[in-house]
């Protein structure tokens, strides 16, 4: 997921160079929303990882 976001910001930053304002919003609005998505599974993930652990004997 965090990859779309890249390639979503990427294509972002080169449809502004080149002057497309409309595409370059929606696309670092994509990647926006993909990178917080991305965030919010990790931290999830990671504290159920921790949350797991600790009860391991």
């Amino acid at each position: 997921m965090l990859y779309w976001a890249l390639i979503f910001f990427l294509v972002a930053i080169v449809a502004a160079v080149l002057g497309f304002t409309g595409v370059a919003v929606a696309a670092a609005g994509i990647a926006k929303i993909l990178f917080f998505v991305f965030l919010v599974l990790f931290l999830v993930t990671l504290i159920s990882h921790v949350g797991r652990r600790g009860t391991r004997v």
